[in-house]
């Protein structure tokens, strides 16, 4: 039975989720949830998350949420992209727990008060302060990468997925790739993996949907 996967193209969060079960070769489907227009806010839905969140997946009995805590499941359930020592595994931990506090939690806020909000109630003090958060986290990640081609070890893994979340998405969000040579020539390295796909191409749901 495939694996479910509660998604919508929009968010970066679920596309670490169902990025990682591509690239482990993982049986998955998606379940299109209607966010923008309250699906995670509903009882129906927080009866299965009661966080009102997406990602969630659902991997026969059990029920997970949270990107990370997907993640892991599924690098524990194939023994695939979770690092190849007992060392690399706390190192790949220690750049998910980094990203999901540091980089995506900026670039997503960013990308949604930038661009999903209507113009005159975006709130501009905050996105400069958002920017300036984002830009010490891409400089973090820019650096790392420098004279290396993965974040952990020889080869990728959920630290690379995790920390790629919101960068392919076309929306402006103070994000640039030719400002950071190394994380885009990373970004290219993660695309020209078997079974990568664009969000919006792996993932149901879009902006130009709601159009």
């Amino acid at each position: 039975m495939a694996i479910k996967l509660y998604c919508f193209g929009e968010s970066g969060n679920a596309y670490k989720a169902a990025l990682t079960m591509q690239l482990a070769s993982v049986d998955w489907e998606p379940v299109y949830v209607d966010f923008f227009n309250g699906e995670a806010r509903t009882p129906e839905f927080r009866a299965i998350n009661e966080m009102g969140e997406v990602p969630v997946l659902i991997d026969g009995d059990e029920t997970l949420s949270q990107s990370g805590a997907i993640q892991f499941h599924i690098a524990d359930k194939t023994g695939k992209l979770g690092g190849d020592t007992p060392a690399e595994r706390k190192e790949v931990l220690r750049w998910v727990l980094w990203d999901n506090h540091k980089m995506s939690s900026q670039a997503g806020a960013l990308r949604f008060l930038m661009n999903f909000l209507p113009e005159g109630k975006r709130p501009q003090p905050v996105i400069d302060w958002m920017q300036g958060r984002l830009g010490t986290a891409l400089a973090v990640l820019n650096g790392h990468l420098d004279g290396r081609d993965w974040i952990v070890g020889n080869g990728p893994t959920i630290a690379d997925l995790s920390c790629c979340g919101y960068l392919y998405y076309p929306e402006p969000f103070s994000f640039d790739r030719k400002d950071w040579p190394h994380i885009d020539r990373w970004l290219d390295r993660i695309a020209d993996q078997p079974g990568w796909k664009h969000p919006y191409d792996l993932m149901p749901g879009s902006p130009a949907d709601r159009a």
